[in-house]
């Protein structure tokens, strides 16, 4: 007999194993989806609070929002505001929520609700143009006073960022001297050293960013401030001179426009509420998944009515698995191979001990029934289209005795596939004719044991998470299905065969 190859075999397992544990990674590293069931994910909701005096004319509010802030990632956003219009809008790079309404008169009050997952790996994209100072026109003295306090800081500072740290430094002393004093006086520190670095040909701008800190309330926003060193912004706090963004920092606002624009109002003023939570790593990952490919591919896209069939169905392959173990390498005989599968899938469905109450009591009146039928001589198709007939009622009675009883679980013993209990009870049937009863109680007690530890697995929460969260490590359970199928060595119940040689050659 011609012997083949089992290099290609083995190489194209090893795809498959190497295919369904990249895809399971990718999965999370792209959409967050975690590897243990239960994981919890901070996430932060901020809601900003419009508040101004209508005067009675069509009324438009534009409110700046976040657009892609270093260390968090946008999971919502929502606005309440009755009876007005509601957009969101995107304009040279910002972003807006707009209210409108044709007329309002008094006092309004406008929110703006938005999550975030904070994610330090998030960074602001690099612009496609590079962005250029801005013109400052200084008077004198401010003029003089400006050029000798950048000489200074010129003087110790090696590029765009030294040199902001330096002029901070300065303008940050107890005692600020006199040319630092005459440029405060006449603007706040972060407009200062925006003005100042824009004059020295560094482009700067001020940024408003809002301190996160749990259920606090009636916040503003805080100047921060950002250069631009030829590649990307840099972002200074300019009451300390910390470089880059704090953790607890949302920077709400990064364009040169103001934050807060209302037509048809007065005495506007916006503040922000803030609240930290916990959500199923799980809801976030499905939340952040938008646009992606593996979004594309999740069981997540589908009705809820056929994911809840998937949730049961994806559970299989780890029975079958287990059916594989249990038999070639341990050598427990069953009744038939994809019976025990069917019968842990029910249990999932019942819970173990109900059923199995229902699938003994099923099996011990089949068997009855069909010792009955047996004595009257029918052929074997009429026979099993009987059973198949009598395990229907049979499974009907259970079902309404569980219900009269309140045993909801009665209710579902209906999942038991009629046919298969129908060919097992014939199986068992016959076997107890040719091999007798110890043969019917080793297989039927095989089958049990095999779908009780099958159970066990596909009722473990983590075995129901990833099957359904990453439903291509079935792949890899089909690789190690496939290798189990190439095993021809002795199973673990064939050992006790040698136990006599041990004995003799003691």
């Amino acid at each position: 007999m011609r012997q083949y190859s089992r290099t290609p075999f083995r190489i194209g397992i090893g795809l498959l194993i190497l295919a369904g544990v990249s895809l399971a990674t990718i999965r999370h590293l792209e959409l967050g989806v975690p590897w243990w069931p239960g994981e919890q994910r901070p996430v932060w909701r901020v809601e900003a609070r419009v508040d101004f005096q209508a005067s009675g004319e069509p009324v438009s509010v534009r409110l700046n929002i976040p657009d892609q802030p270093p260390g968090f990632r946008i999971l919502t956003e929502q606005a309440t505001s009755p009876g007005y219009g509601f957009t969101l809008q995107e304009q040279q790079g910002e972003r807006f929520a707009q209210w409108d309404i044709r007329q309002a008169e008094g006092p309004q009050t406008l929110f703006f609700k938005t999550r975030l997952l904070p994610e330090p790996q998030a960074a602001q994209d690099r612009e496609s143009e590079l962005p250029t100072a801005s013109q400052v026109f200084l008077e004198e003295p401010s003029a003089t006073a400006a050029r000798a306090l950048l000489t200074q800081a010129q003087a110790q500072s090696s590029g765009p960022a030294s040199l902001a740290r330096a002029l901070i430094r300065q303008l940050t002393r107890a005692t600020p001297d006199q040319n630092a004093q005459l440029l405060l006086d006449h603007a706040a520190l972060a407009e200062t050293l925006a003005q100042l670095l824009n004059h020295a040909g560094i482009p700067a701008r001020l940024v408003d960013g809002l301190v996160l800190e749990d259920a606090r309330r009636q916040q503003r926003l805080l100047p921060w401030l950002q250069i631009h060193d030829g590649n990307h912004w840099i972002t200074f706090n300019p009451r300390t001179g910390e470089q880059g963004v704090p953790e607890q920092v949302l920077l709400w606002r990064q364009a040169r426009g103001p934050v807060l624009e209302v037509v048809g109002g007065q005495d506007s003023q916006v503040r922000f509420s803030m609240l930290r939570q916990t959500l199923p790593a799980t809801q976030v990952g499905q939340a952040t998944a938008t646009g992606s490919v593996m979004t594309a591919l999740s069981l997540y896209q589908l009705p809820v009515e056929q994911q809840g069939m998937f949730r049961l169905l994806l559970l299989m392959p780890f029975g079958a698995l287990v059916v594989c173990v249990l038999r070639i390498l341990i050598g427990i005989r069953t009744a038939g191979t994809f019976m025990p599968v069917l019968i842990a899938v029910a249990f999932v469905q019942t819970s173990l001990l109900p059923g199995l109450a229902a699938f003994l009591s099923l099996i011990t009146l089949g068997l009855l029934l069909r010792g009955y039928l047996s004595s009257l001589n029918l052929l074997l198709v009429s026979r099993i289209s009987a059973m198949i007939v009598l395990v229907l009622f049979l499974t009907a009675a259970l079902s309404l005795i569980g219900y009269h009883m309140g045993f909801s679980t009665g209710m579902t013993l209906t999942f038991f596939p009629m046919v298969i209990l129908a060919w097992t009870i014939e199986r068992m049937s016959i076997l107890w004719d040719e091999e007798g009863p110890h043969e019917v109680f080793i297989q039927g007690g095989g089958s049990l044991l095999v779908a009780i530890l099958a159970y066990l697995i596909m009722s473990a929460p983590l075995a129901e998470h990833l099957s359904f969260n990453f439903p291509e490590l079935h792949l890899v359970v089909l690789g190690l299905i496939l290798l189990l199928g190439q095993y021809t060595g002795y199973k673990l119940t064939e050992l006790r065969r040698f136990a006599p040689m041990r004995r003799y050659s003691t």
